[in-house]
């Protein structure tokens, strides 16, 4: 495992582009996002993703979200309507998800064989910047169902286990994840807020 530091708001490019490489080549990543610390893997590479649901100890049948570069490459994912796209350009980049009918490039895998996915775009230039040439997982580094924590030292003493790469940007200021708001239903329904 190797654990680079870099500022939250002035990202060094370099710390980036190894993260990328690392997720290029099947590996897992732990990232800062503009909520919280997140694991990613290159949602096509089945191997990396199943890599992210043993870390977490989290059931194969709950699916993962996917983190996208911007709003325009939500579009690689998922087939959104106008409304969607209206709704989604209010909110985000922030610290949102929203569950919208995948797109069939999206691996079963992610989805748990769901015909619906979750798609975030936070206000994280690391996170978007590590999305660039695939979209990656987002998923909270924590065991399921434990307390989400703060620094990278608390995370990976919880996980007892490697990630890949860590970008290690200090603490972040909260430990809540993202607000989740589904988009497939005729009125937007929150499913966490």
């Amino acid at each position: 495992m190797k654990i680079l530091k870099t500022d939250n708001s002035v990202p060094d490019e370099k710390v980036i582009n190894e993260a990328i490489d690392v997720l290029a080549n099947g590996g897992v990543v732990m990232y800062p996002t503009d909520t919280v610390y997140g694991l990613g893997a290159n949602i096509f590479n089945n191997k990396a993703v199943r890599q992210v649901f043993k870390i977490k100890q989290r059931n194969l049948l709950k699916p993962l979200s996917i983190l996208v570069s911007d709003t325009d490459a939500i579009n690689l994912v998922s087939k959104i309507s106008i409304y969607q796209k209206n709704t989604i350009d209010k909110y985000l980049p922030g610290p949102y998800t929203f569950i919208l009918k995948k797109s069939p490039v999206v691996p079963r895998v992610v989805t748990s064989g769901l015909e619906h996915v979750g798609v975030r775009v936070p206000k994280n230039e690391i996170a978007c910047k590590l999305a660039t040439l695939f979209p990656i997982t987002t998923t909270s580094a924590n065991l399921s169902d434990e307390d989400v924590l703060s620094t990278p030292e608390e995370i990976l003493d919880q996980l007892g286990c490697d990630v890949d790469l860590v970008i290690d940007v200090g603490p972040l200021d909260s430990k809540n994840a993202s607000t989740i708001i589904d988009l497939t239903t005729p009125q937007p329904t929150f499913i966490r807020r």
